[in-house]
């Protein structure tokens, strides 16, 4: 189980896009944990510095500060790379409702110009993020690879367009990709800030703060919470994949099911609190129920996640009572 007995060659580089936002930095984190150079990339238009500050000092570890919708940059950023991680991404289905133009440009126009530019510079892997909102409206439980409904927003779209063209540069120009179809990923250094901002950071802010939390909905819709470390793995499993299963996608969850009122009311326990939440609406392009067949992973990639949705939440509760 994890990641960390894994092995590289030694002078394996990997490229961290979007390294340093949430995903980005706890991978380039592991990835320098683990003894191996990591070169991040990322326009901090949603990552922060201060989630990357910690890496300045290691010698295995560089930043550039660029746009993955400047093919140039991602020309520069991949020489000499052995392992691509594309976490840099745009996210929230409802922003993506508002901007459909920018989501566009970024996160399928930039994910191309990082396949391009790394099958220009002989990169061996190319993992990028997807998401379980490519399921759509697809209503059956567990949701599984290769039944897929209408998609709901924006985002879902530019997300099934990346798998597309992943499908495409593995067919057609000899570059490994893997999507990873990430299911409501939490844990440390998710930004609990802002409109946008994910449920479970968001929570344990508002309870620390004795503010009360507005539930969208009627607290009964139920997610996959995947916690980051199981990310991680899958992320780096996914590098070592053999060639015969690239070009194809992959949930990355934990298998679970947990429904958002349950998990409110965990939190209050967990942080000593008594307040109770309001309702508001059903946030557009939402889907209601998600939960992961994680099996293809498991068989594929050797992915055994190792974090329960409770455990990962008494690391997530410790880290925020400690940095917020």
């Amino acid at each position: 189980m994890g990641y960390r007995h894994l092995i590289f060659s030694e002078e394996s580089l990997f490229l961290v896009t979007g390294g340093a936002g949430f995903i980005g930095s706890n991978l380039c984190e592991a990835i320098l944990n683990m003894g191996y150079k990591v070169r991040c990339l990322d326009d901090l238009s949603t990552g922060k510095q201060a989630n990357v500050d910690m890496f300045l000092k290691n010698p295995d570890y560089e930043f550039i500060k660029g746009d993955i919708k400047d093919l140039d940059i991602c020309l520069r950023a991949t020489k000499g790379v052995d392992f691509v991680m594309n976490e840099a991404a745009w996210g929230s289905v409802p922003r993506s409702i508002e901007m459909p133009l920018f989501y566009c440009y970024n996160n399928i126009a930039g994910t191309l110009n990082m396949m391009e530019a790394s099958r220009q510079n002989g990169v061996k892997k190319f993992v990028y993020a997807s998401s379980s909102s490519v399921y759509g409206d697809e209503p059956n439980l567990p949701k599984t690879e290769g039944r897929e409904g209408n998609l709901l927003s924006p985002y879902a779209l530019t997300k099934r367009c990346d798998e597309e063209w992943a499908k495409q540069y593995t067919m057609h120009y000899a570059l490994d990709t893997y999507g990873l179809r990430y299911f409501n990923v939490f844990g440390r250094r998710q930004d609990p800030h802002g409109a946008y901002a994910a449920v479970i950071p968001k929570f344990i802010k508002q309870l620390l703060n004795n503010e009360q939390p507005t539930i969208n909905g009627d607290g009964r819709q139920s997610r996959d919470f995947t916690y980051i470390e199981n990310v991680i793995e899958a992320n780096l499993k996914a590098c070592l994949a053999p060639h015969e299963t690239a070009g194809q996608a992959f949930n990355v969850a934990y298998g679970g099911r947990e429904y958002l009122i349950d998990i409110y009311h965990t939190l209050t326990k967990a942080l000593g609190k008594d307040i109770e939440p309001k309702f508001g609406p059903d946030r557009k392009g939402d889907i209601k129920h998600s939960n992961a067949d994680i099996s293809k992973a498991k068989k594929l990639l050797g992915y055994d996640p190792e974090y329960d949705f409770t455990k990962g939440l008494n690391e997530a509760i410790e880290w925020y009572e400690a940095n917020l």
